[in-house]
């Protein structure tokens, strides 16, 4: 049987805790069960903002700084928050961070040109507060990318990507960090719903042009769109 996967506060404590924990080599272990990929992809999402050089861009769940650094690389004045202590503390990117809860971001409404988010909308204690949150902080005609996992729509890719993804990660994980942390991350997929759910939730909190693209074969999803 299935374990359950943690709802609402205890979600909320499940994740900070498991990224206070995986934290030191958390980077290490990303270039290693992505063999290198998720670099090509934060680049990606910083291309996808086609916003003015300058522009504010808040990183949400910024992690140790990675989507910070190429938002800085790229011509942006970054701002990281995250909720989890550790992760900031051992941040590399000279962006301002900030710790607090990406559902109640501690700023004025419009403040942002732009937003980013890393793999992290899976975790998350809702979604919807998520989406709605980002479109009251994103200026109107300003840019999101929000990355995260996700599972191809070819059939032979899916399968193969289920053998990784489901067996091999946490072995990766477990090897080179935590192993129940590890273990977490495949079955959080089962968070996120449909791709057309998630679509027309970001169009409904105000990205109406709002566009899915598939990354790597389908391995990663990014979500990239305008404020009205």
């Amino acid at each position: 049987m299935t374990e359950p996967l943690p709802a609402g506060e205890e979600k909320a404590n499940t994740v900070r805790g498991m990224f206070d924990r995986v934290a030191p080599r958390y980077d290490l272990v990303n270039r290693v069960m992505t063999l290198g990929l998720d670099t090509g992809w934060r680049r990606r999402a910083v291309r996808e903002l086609h916003l003015p050089p300058g522009s504010i861009v808040f990183d949400l769940a910024c992690g140790t700084g990675d989507l910070c650094r190429e938002l800085e690389r790229a011509g942006y004045r970054a701002v990281g928050f995250d909720f989890a202590f550790e992760m900031l503390r051992t941040a590399r990117t000279e962006s301002p961070l900030v710790q607090a809860d990406a559902l109640r971001l501690p700023v004025g409404s419009a403040s942002a040109d732009g937003i980013t988010c890393g793999f992290a909308l899976r975790n998350v204690v809702s979604l919807g507060e998520l989406f709605d949150e980002v479109a009251r902080v994103v200026r109107p005609g300003g840019a999101i990318a929000l990355l995260d996992a996700s599972r191809p729509d070819n059939r032979i890719l899916r399968a193969g990507h289920a053998i990784y993804f489901d067996r091999i990660v946490p072995l990766i994980g477990g090897a080179l960090s935590d192993r129940e942390a590890y273990r977490y991350l495949p079955r959080s997929m089962a968070y996120l719903p449909s791709t057309s759910e998630m679509v027309a939730m970001l169009r409904r909190a105000g990205f109406p042009s709002v566009r899915r693209l598939q990354l790597s074969g389908g391995i990663t999803q990014l979500f990239v769109g305008t404020r009205v």
